[in-house]
């Protein structure tokens, strides 16, 4: 029952999140391949911000809250893997437009 008990509680926060989903996924499926590389910095900084956020949640939650300590674990590592494969794909374009070496 505490599940459904939650789900009532914060029923608005719930269809926000869906919405913003659908919303990112259309946004994003439009964008022309051209602008993929500075939409990729822009995200490479706000997964900065996840990366701490994360981080702060798993330093004030309780010892006994596995969820948020399991879901600020998953923010560490999914929002590290983000800014790490960012910077390689923008290494690797920046060297596209780099001199040739002879």
């Amino acid at each position: 029952m505490n599940i459904i008990e939650w789900i009532s509680q914060y029923q608005q926060i719930i269809y926000i999140v869906i919405l913003m989903i659908f919303v990112g996924i259309e946004v994003i499926g439009h964008v022309p391949s051209v602008l993929h590389t500075p939409l990729m910095s822009g995200a490479n900084a706000i997964h900065g911000v996840v990366i701490i956020g994360a981080i702060i949640v798993m330093g004030k939650a309780e010892s006994d809250n596995y969820l948020a300590l399991i879901l600020g674990f998953l923010g560490v590592i999914l929002g590290t893997l983000n800014v790490v494969g960012g910077f390689v794909v923008t290494d690797r374009m920046l060297e596209m437009f780099s001199k040739k070496k002879k």
